[in-house]
């Protein structure tokens, strides 16, 4: 535990230094400033008003946990729920007061706009690591292994919310903001005169840093949980403290990574190069760690599983990136020159193709792992995948900051060469981003698999009874959820898009000032409309979560949940990878041609992968991801509640 609380404490220690070096850059001038001021404060409401929604709920639930199964699990979920709100909030709260400083540093030039850019990023990736890890070993510590399932569904419980509402919000904006503004107003990305142009950078935020902080937290703890309950049914405590030192080894190298890639920027080396060594040097410096100390404990196979867990997470990301730019994207864009409807057909079908590489890699890594371990070295893998989150969302989440800090640049009327280097932030930004959800969807495989074991241990479950018609009837309806499930976050998007577009055309009717840049729009009332679409929409699809695998262990027994985990982690790992790179791959078509080729912006060739993007965005930032958290959360729920209500069933 020593390691633990020192790489924590040293965590803690970089995130205040990083945060002050931020906030010691210029914001800029008085408009920057005042653009980044409003994107604050619309993150800021959105999420205290996302809040008041879903805690309500969570104390109900924490009030019936405590009166079922004692207090001090009750208060594990309160911990799991606060700590996943936390992580998001701070990265978000650095992040929008990165993204004026990242455009103002960029007149200085490249190496000034990453370390910025970065070091906000890295605030986000430390604070889901070490808040994940504290909280986690101060309930294993005061309350015991028990209680520590409960934390892991307060933090995934949160993280559907998060990731669910935060994702209608910034596609809502998104999609209204390029509907309108792109394809029929004909303006440029991020133009002050397009009314969602605020919402849009509001949605960067709460989305795509908050939203994405509670995803990879509950990924992350999600992971740790299932191994340490799989190591300590098997193995005692060693089991437990196995994990403890992997998953410390993963953060010690992420921090050492983060503060080589500050000192590459200060260099101004390619922020390509710099992110990437960033990235290749935290796995290196774990596996050294790892494997040194699988030397010392004499148990290589330890090693053998975390190297597989990494190396499957590595090459999901590189496939990822193979899909979603270069050729790939080249080819689908040509296939826009034909109109949105190829665009469509070609982005679905490369989406489509791209599961069977992928899949068939978890199936390997899988396989691999549990001849090496058994069901812990299949909970070792996705500890592995993971085990250097810090620093893999530190550049995930620089991205989004990059973005924001091109639209202040441009709302600002900032100088062209700023915008050039803010798009280049960006455009890597979405690279890493797509990689990013390459890793969260295999590590939900593995974490999937490893929680499902539990369950089977929790439940007393020795074999699958295949001539059990429940156990069929659970799959099926397993299948169906995540479909259904995707169908509601897509419906939410699409429904407060609708309300979205027409407020941006209501605007640009009755006020003819707007498009000749005389009057501004009302900005405000459209972060309302999306705040209030988004909240509207969320809740269904996260308590659906929920209560799926209650009212089947109810009314059908354990053999139909079982058949609930299997079907849905089957067909929700395949429906991710799909969403994920159809969206990224027609987004970075969309960018393709505005960089210039097969006749640039505003041409029908760029209208048609507007179009394509804008289909892409609730599948890439919001159904997709959310999947991640769905199939877990039924997992962890079913275990919880089989050892509250177990001995009357």
């Amino acid at each position: 535990m020593i390691l633990l609380f020192s790489s924590i404490i040293a965590g803690v220690v970089l995130i205040i230094y990083l945060t002050l070096t931020v906030l010691d850059k210029s914001p800029g001038n008085e408009k920057t400033e005042k653009i980044s001021r409003i994107i604050q404060r619309g993150a800021r409401s959105f999420l205290f008003q996302e809040y008041k929604v879903f805690f309500p709920i969570v104390f109900v639930l924490a009030i019936l946990f405590g009166l079922s199964s004692g207090w001090t699990k009750a208060v594990a979920f309160i911990i799991g729920a606060t700590f996943s709100v936390l992580a998001g909030f701070f990265g978000m709260s650095i992040a929008t007061k990165s993204n004026a400083r990242t455009a103002w540093g960029a007149t200085k030039g490249v190496g000034e706009a990453l370390d910025i850019a970065f070091s906000g990023g890295a605030v986000m990736g430390l604070a889901v690591s070490v808040l994940g890890l504290l909280g986690l070993s101060v309930v294993y510590l005061i309350f015991g292994l028990e209680a520590v399932s409960f934390y892991s569904l307060g933090a995934s419980f949160v993280a559907l919310f998060a990731r669910v509402g935060g994702g209608i919000y910034t596609k809502a904006a998104d999609v209204g903001a390029d509907i309108v503004g792109k394809v029929e107003a004909n303006l440029p990305e991020d133009d002050p005169r397009n009314p969602a142009v605020i919402a849009d950078n509001v949605g960067d935020n709460v989305g795509d840093v908050a939203g994405m902080g509670a995803d990879l937290y509950e990924s992350y703890v999600g992971s740790i949980f299932s191994a340490i309950a799989i190591g300590y049914a098997l193995f005692g405590a060693k089991g437990v403290y196995n994990t403890i030192y992997i998953i410390s080894f993963g953060l010690i190298a992420s921090i050492l990574a983060i503060i080589l890639v500050k000192v590459l920027s200060k260099l101004n080396t390619e922020p390509a190069s710099a992110l990437r060594m960033g990235t290749v040097a935290s796995s290196i410096i774990f596996l050294v760690f790892s494997f040194a100390y699988a030397i010392i404990e004499k148990n290589l196979n330890l090693f053998w599983t975390v190297l597989t867990g990494n190396i499957v997470g590595v090459l999901i990301g590189l496939i990822t990136e193979w899909y979603t730019s270069g050729k790939k994207v080249e080819k689908l864009a040509h296939s826009a020159a034909m109109g949105p409807a190829n665009v469509i057909i070609s982005g679905t079908a490369l989406g489509m193709e791209s599961t069977a590489v992928i899949t068939i890699l978890i199936a390997l890594g899988t396989l691999v792992s549990y001849k090496l371990a058994g069901l812990y070295g299949i909970a070792m893998a996705g500890v592995g995948m993971l085990s250097t989150l810090a620093m893999n969302l530190s550049v995930d989440a620089y991205g989004p900051i990059a973005d924001n800090a091109g639209g202040v640049a441009q709302m600002a009327g900032l100088d062209k060469s700023v915008r050039e280097i803010t798009d280049k932030l960006d455009a890597l930004g979405n690279t890493t981003a797509a990689m990013g959800k390459g890793f969260a969807i295999g590590s939900a495989a593995l974490t999937a698999i490893a929680l499902f074991a539990n369950f089977g241990s929790v439940a007393h479950v020795q074999q699958i009874q295949l001539q059990d018609p429940n156990m069929f009837i659970g799959a099926l309806i397993g299948a169906m959820l995540t479909f259904f499930f995707s169908a509601l976050t897509m419906n939410a998007v699409g429904d407060a898009a609708n309300d979205m577009v027409e407020e941006i055309r209501r605007q640009i009717r009755e006020v003819p000032g707007i498009l000749s840049g005389t009057v501004d729009p009302d900005y405000e009332s459209c972060i309302k409309i999306a705040t209030k679409g988004a909240l509207k929409r969320m809740v269904l699809p996260a308590v659906l979560a929920i209560l799926a695998p209650i009212v089947l262990m109810i009314g059908l027994g354990v053999q139909a949940v079982v058949g609930l985990l299997i079907g849905s982690t089957v067909t929700g790992v395949a429906l991710a990878i799909f969403m994920a790179n159809s969206g990224g791959a027609w987004d970075n078509a969309k960018k393709y041609v505005e960089e210039g080729h097969l006749g640039g912006k505003g041409s029908f060739t760029h209208k048609a992968t507007v179009v394509g993007d804008t289909v892409g965005d609730p599948y890439k930032d919001t159904a997709g991801p959310s999947l991640n958290i769905l199939i877990k959360l039924m997992a962890i729920t079913s275990i919880v509640f089989y050892s509250i209500v177990g001995r009357w069933l």
